[in-house]
């Protein structure tokens, strides 16, 4: 799908192009989300911008993710994006050329979608190609910082189960964790490719006093967000380990269980063994009470280790 942005009365409105005639010069953002090939056709016809495919940067090298050609300054990053398979990266492409913004990208991004919002309410937001781009990712800063929180209601959520651990299905606690693990490394993975855009912007880009202040503030947003992902690190380790001790605890309460009953009932076993060969001169083979002092002494012989584990504080 191909948007066309323009910016009327200091607000950033936008119109789905259906034909050529609608790619007008004064567009300000062209977004291309998995464009068709006609869409495609068309920014290059109009803009003569060939912009690089998405699944073709791979690498985390800066060179292959940031650089200058002929057609712009061409920037990839990293945003979160929340699918069926749970929370996975999408690599964005922004190139910045000719006074436009282009972005090219496969998801519709919250980050992409809560911008847009903001941008169409309120004037004067963004008024120019490298200020939406800046809005953009400090957007996707935000989108961070909630999903963090969110890991954190959870993260304290799983706290008091794991910490009060009766009825409660630890396979599904240590899944629960594991998740939370993987979306906090991939949010922390966003945050410092924040960081290097920003740095690379700041370098090669002349920005103005308020971008210098936005890239300044967006810099210390993001070092409080990637010191809180090493805090909601360590809380998840801890969970994990407590979730695994109370699993061995209660594993080794089941074992404790079946060592001590057949340590009660091997004792009778002997006895019953002993009186169950089939020897003609066995003692006890005629004598009238012979069975019921067998049982009796089987019953014995079983309680007396009972009462001495509990005697030892065992049990």
């Amino acid at each position: 799908m191909l948007t066309v942005f323009m910016l009327q009365e200091g607000r950033l409105e936008y119109h789905r192009s259906r034909s050529i005639e609608d790619l007008h010069n004064e567009a300000i953002w062209i977004d291309l989300r998995e464009p068709t090939e006609r869409e495609w056709e068309w920014v290059v016809e109009v803009y003569g911008q060939h912009l690089p495919n998405p699944a073709e940067v791979d690498d985390i090298e800066e060179s292959a993710r940031f650089y200058e050609d002929l057609r712009g300054m061409h920037i990839t990053s990293f945003f979160l994006h929340n699918d069926s398979n749970g929370q996975v990266t999408i690599p964005v492409i922004f190139t910045l050329y000719q006074g436009r913004l282009f972005t090219r990208r496969s998801e519709e991004l919250s980050a992409f979608r809560a911008f847009r919002m903001r941008a169409r309410r309120h004037a004067g937001l963004a008024c120019t190609a490298l200020g939406i781009m800046l809005e953009i990712l400090d957007t996707k800063v935000e989108v961070m910082a909630d999903t963090l929180e969110d890991t954190y209601t959870s993260l304290d959520t799983l706290t008091h189960v794991v910490l009060q651990p009766t009825g409660t299905e630890m396979a599904d606690v240590l899944l629960q964790l594991a998740n939370s693990e993987d979306v906090n490394g991939k949010v922390r993975l966003c945050l410092m490719d924040n960081q290097r855009v920003l740095s690379y912007l700041a370098r090669r880009v002349s920005l103005n006093e308020e971008q210098r202040e936005q890239v300044r503030q967006m810099a210390r947003d993001i070092e409080s967000l990637i010191a809180h992902t090493s805090f909601l690190f360590n809380k998840i380790n801890f969970l994990m380990d407590t979730a695994m001790g109370m699993v061995n605890i209660e594993q080794n309460r089941i074992i404790k269980i079946f060592s001590i009953a057949a340590v009660v009932f091997l004792p009778p076993t002997l006895i019953a063994s002993i009186y169950g060969m089939n020897f003609e001169w066995l003692p006890e083979l005629h004598f009238q009470y012979g069975y019921p002092f067998a049982l009796m002494l089987m019953v014995a012989v079983g309680i007396a280790p009972y009462l001495y584990f509990k005697y030892k504080g065992w049990l």
